[in-house]
């Protein structure tokens, strides 16, 4: 048995061929005879296409439902010119035969349709030849230029509202790649739309110059084949003046659908019922019509039935219409009821019970949930800035850590406060806040700040004293040194800092080779052979989330990379070859703890802290145990959080510096009591930066600290 797919596939064969043989069959026609059989039929073709294409214009509702318009003007304008080459051929050879040498379309236009009158005729084709040349080609290429500009204007605006709703989870990615591609196809639309009309231009060029031919070219033979003047003259003026017709008619037709297709983009919706919608869906309009034709009726000399004729008709058609409040409200039922209906139609089949229950074990990456009096924040329309602020947020990360930010899923929860919000990271909370309504947030960065009312708060990002002043203070605080940040800042700043700190948990093994891929492009010859041939993707993932954890980037994947390359003889362990990638790192995170000045402001260890965490690590590589007083711990991480403000008033992130062999145990002590604190080591330091050691981290009253043996 046949496949179903079979006869589709071959009649798309069959289209495939057609197509390009006709275009050759067009070009042959210009230099090959064509009997006068033949051409009539290609004649009636011509006329038939154009016919149709204008149809299809008019009852299209998007103008890229016809994308391929811009090329069928070109494959008409050939066609029409060939047409044209082939009449003249037979005018000129046979001519003096009669005027039924060329076909008998062209004996026809040229004798019913002007009505056997040359004069009349050659009226008819200039008069043609201007409204196509002067009045429909040259408006329709002038929208079609305008929109191309426009559309062109628009694309980053729309992109932006594209990847405004994927991270809102309004659409999937999936629809975000199909409005993109409809967005770029909609450029390409109106731009080839815009070189298509010349095609036209140089149509109605080329006609009056194939008329003049012609005309006398078949004058000069016909006198010569020993026709009287006026004989010749009349014979070849009916050919002539049939051939431009025909040329022309389907000319007209083809500019008048370009002219339809770029500018029916605002009435979104077919031609016909635009019209009868918005030109006679108004009471009103319809009644002060008929009352002028019924006034111009009665004016001495104006023929009085037609007027009061079509008085009578509006009047009643004004009659049935319904008053106009009532036909607004019909109208917004009416728009709003295809959006529903569309989005009933476009959406999945309806799912079995199987299919619903996985779907409810599916999990979004990220979500951020809002009480019901945020909600208005993702309300564009109402002046919500927070869906943007998101989609600027995530390319910021991706710039800022190298990783690719998830969509993040916003809804609305009403089990939370209502003032509250909170982020998920695979359905774990991961932080929450509340915005006071009503109120701004004004934080005193400095800490030096004067007294303001206000309910005592802090800034849920990086916990600074802050107070919650009625928006009408907003000028009085930050004129007292406060700096103040609506609700839209509160959430996404917070949402950042959630994000930069667990960029560790987003980098899985699907993320790490999107950003493999990315750097295939440039440098296909390291990734193929650090991954799988030196390092499974596994442990390069381990590598990259150690680097994220401690807010390194890991946008030089080329660096990364070939630190790995490297250092991969030595060791494969990961935590060892994050140390070693960290080191060939030592300029990004050199710049990154900076200051103005181009020094480092580091705590720095005492040697005997040193010696007894070496101590303690030989200890436990030789498997003896081995751990360190907790007392110590606790005064080394009370010292570390009492310098805190010292760095805060030099505006520099707090960090810690030691020898390389002791740096990632030193970082395990720090991590979750004071995350903030950055831990490196002298190797990661740039030699062009300066070292500038704020404070000493020593043991309790200079005591050296002991090891406490635990049996093995």
């Amino acid at each position: 048995m046949s496949s179903p797919a079979l006869p589709q596939a071959q009649n798309h064969t069959r289209a495939d061929l057609i197509v390009p043989v006709g275009i050759i069959a067009v070009v042959l026609m210009m230099v090959l005879p064509v009997p006068a059989v033949i051409l009539d039929a290609m004649l009636t073709l011509s006329m038939a296409l154009a016919s149709g294409v204008f149809m299809t214009a008019l009852f299209i509702e998007d103008a890229l439902e016809f994308s391929a318009f811009p090329a069928f003007v070109l494959v008409a304008t050939l066609l029409r010119l060939s047409l044209n080459v082939a009449t003249t051929r037979l005018i000129l050879l046979h001519g003096t035969e009669g005027e039924g040498a060329a076909g008998q379309m062209v004996e026809a236009f040229g004798r019913f349709v002007v009505g056997g009158n040359i004069v009349v005729g050659l009226a008819v084709f200039l008069i043609l030849v201007v409204i196509n040349f002067v009045v429909i080609t040259k408006g329709a290429g002038r929208v079609a230029e305008v929109a191309a500009r426009f559309t062109l204007d628009a694309m980053p605006g729309k992109q932006m509202a594209i990847d405004a709703d994927l991270s809102g989870g309004l659409i999937n990615p999936d629809q975000a790649r199909s409005r993109r591609r409809n967005l770029e196809r909609e450029a390409d639309f109106y731009g080839a739309m815009d070189g298509a009309s010349k095609f036209v231009h140089g149509d109605a060029v080329a006609g009056l110059l194939i008329t003049a031919i012609n005309l006398i070219g078949g004058l000069i033979l016909g006198v010569a084949a020993g026709l009287d003047l006026a004989h010749a003259a009349e014979t070849f003026s009916v050919l002539s003046i049939g051939d431009a017709l025909l040329s022309q008619i389907p000319a007209l037709l083809v500019s008048a659908a370009s002219g339809i297709v770029v500018t029916r983009s605002a009435t979104g919706d077919q031609l016909g019922r635009a019209f009868v919608s918005q030109l006679a869906g108004r009471k009103r309009t319809l009644l002060v019509t008929a009352g002028i034709m019924g006034v111009l009726g009665l004016l001495p000399g104006i023929p009085a039935l037609p007027c009061m004729v079509l008085a009578g008709g509006l009047y009643y058609m004004a009659r049935k219409l319904p008053p106009e409040s009532t036909l607004k409200d019909s109208g917004r039922d009416a728009s709003s009821a295809p959006m529903q209906t569309s989005t009933a139609a476009s959406g999945e089949p309806r799912r079995s019970p199987a299919e619903e229950i996985d779907a409810a074990l599916s999990l979004e990456l990220l979500t951020l949930e809002l009480g019901f009096e945020l909600v208005h924040l993702v309300d564009t329309k109402s002046g919500g800035m927070l869906m943007e602020r998101v989609t600027n947020l995530r390319r910021e990360i991706a710039t800022e850590c190298g990783v690719v930010v998830p969509p993040v899923h916003v809804c609305d929860n009403l089990d939370l406060g209502p003032a509250v919000y909170r982020v998920l990271l695979l359905g774990n909370e991961i932080g929450r806040g509340e915005c006071r309504t009503g109120r701004i947030l004004a934080i005193d960065a400095t800490g030096v700040a004067p007294p303001i009312d206000g309910e005592p708060a802090k800034d849920p990002a990086f916990g600074m004293p802050a107070r919650w002043v009625p928006v009408r203070d907003k000028e009085m605080a930050e004129a007292l040194g406060y700096a103040t940040v609506d609700h839209d800042t509160i959430i996404a700043t917070h949402l950042g800092e959630l994000l930069r700190s667990n960029a560790a948990k987003l980098l899985g093994r699907q993320e790490a080779q999107h950003l493999l891929d990315v750097l295939a492009k440039t440098a296909p010859k390291l990734v193929d052979d650090v991954v799988p041939n030196l390092l499974p993707l596994g442990e390069v993932v381990r590598i990259l989330r150690n680097l994220l954890a401690e807010r390194v980037s890991v946008r030089d994947m080329r660096t990364i990379l070939e630190a790995i390359a490297d250092a991969v003889t030595q060791t494969k362990d990961p935590e060892q070859l994050t140390e070693l990638v960290r080191e060939r790192l030592a300029a990004q995170i050199t710049s990154r703890l900076a200051g103005s000045d181009r020094s480092v402001a580091v705590m720095a260890l005492d040697p005997r802290v040193e010696e007894v965490l070496r101590r303690s690590l030989r200890d436990i590589a030789q498997g003896t145990g081995g751990a360190i007083d907790p007392d110590f711990i606790r005064h080394v991480t009370t010292m570390v959080e009492k310098s805190l403000p010292k760095f805060a008033a030099l505006a520099v992130n707090p960090c810690v510096v030691s020898p390389p062999d002791v740096r990632r145990f030193i970082r395990a002590i720090f991590e979750r009591k004071i995350p903030q604190v950055s831990v490196i080591s002298f190797r990661e330091v740039e030699p062009s930066f300066q070292l500038r050691v704020i404070e000493t981290l020593s043991s309790p009253a200079g005591s050296v600290p002991q090891v406490t043996a635990r049996s093995a």
